[in-house]
């Protein structure tokens, strides 16, 4: 049976309740891939979506958001056709994306001068409201309890935190340097203890207090290993980061190494790590976070490594230059 056929056959049945898939953009080319994590094959493609950057999913499973360079838009698409539904214009060049835990609202990074996160209302599907940031947005994300968006600016070297409920910035951080990934650890009530942020030019990434405001330590991964050479193909040494579910591992790729390192927490001691392919851009979890899917930029693959073992287990082809991706997890 010919592949397009099979994967139709596939996006046709059913999903079981709780059906985890993996969202991978490829920021070279038109098409999202859609992986299964029980399988670790692609199993769906949404094409039509030039220069694909940013991905969210729906909390009832029914929605997928995607930001597209390409067109300056929010673009939205059903999660069983795997069809652009609608696509929603913005007020400037997007890159990364966020939803609000109850998800009416789609955050979108506005990476163009003075820089903002535009607010789309995923009921009416228009953007209402663009928030100023101090420089332009990369990435945006909701903290796990939901009451704050962050954004991160490399222009404005920055961290932009804003309230959830009123959408208006609180507190910013000067960072010194361009911010790149964020990730987070919680207090034992779910609220946010401290931001993990990547910094352009650093092998590592710093650790801001949240009650405080303040940064409090700042942890350079390890060197290579005798006789590497270093290995850098655009953007930061250090990119993509996530904190499992149980909240006792950091995992953090080193676009340098080609490897991701595993730190446990609340202690931040490295305690491993393990090669994956060129370029590891971002990492994601699945809900249980015992596997990492790792997008391999310059290797147009994604590395499947078991987080316990820290070992790889296999690699996903996908598409041209796999940057960001989420777990979506369908009800």
């Amino acid at each position: 049976m010919p592949r397009s056929k099979y994967l139709g056959l596939l996006l046709a049945l059913p999903l079981a309740a709780g059906t985890v898939r993996i969202v991978q953009t490829n920021s070279a080319g038109d098409e999202v891939s859609i992986i299964d994590p029980a399988t670790n094959k692609v199993v769906g493609t949404i094409n039509g979506i030039e220069v694909n950057h940013g991905a969210a999913v729906a909390p009832d499973g029914s929605r997928y958001y995607i930001s597209n360079e390409g067109r300056s838009t929010l673009d939205v698409v059903d999660t069983k056709t795997l069809e652009i539904m609608r696509s929603i214009p913005l007020s400037g060049h997007p890159n990364n994306i966020a939803i609000s835990k109850d998800g009416r609202r789609v955050y979108v990074s506005i990476v163009v001068a003075p820089g903002s996160v535009d607010v789309i209302d995923t009921g009416s599907l228009e953007r209402v409201k663009s928030i100023p940031a101090k420089g332009a947005v990369h990435n945006t994300y909701v903290t796990p309890d939901g009451k704050y968006v962050i954004a991160g600016s490399i222009q404005g070297k920055t961290i932009t935190v804003i309230d959830q409920k009123t959408e208006e910035p609180v507190w910013w951080l000067d960072m010194g340097l361009g911010v790149r990934p964020m990730a987070f650890a919680k207090n034992p009530d779910g609220s946010t203890k401290w931001i993990f942020a990547q910094l352009s030019g650093f092998n590592g990434f710093a650790v801001i207090d949240f009650a405080t405001h303040k940064e409090i330590n700042r942890i350079k991964l390890p060197d290579l290993p005798p006789g590497k050479s270093p290995y850098l193909w655009g953007g930061s040494e250090s990119h993509g980061m996530a904190v499992t579910a149980d909240g006792k591992t950091l995992v953090v790729n080193s676009r340098l190494n080609s490897s991701i390192y595993f730190y446990s927490l609340p202690d931040l001691k490295n305690i491993g790590s393990t090669e994956v392919g060129r370029s590891p851009d971002w990492v994601t979890l699945t809900p249980d976070g015992k596997t990492a899917y790792v997008a391999n930029a310059a290797s147009n693959s994604v590395s499947v490594v078991d987080v316990k073992s820290m070992k790889e287990i296999t690699r996903i082809p996908v598409g041209e230059v796999p940057k960001r991706n989420i777990t979506a997890v369908l009800p």
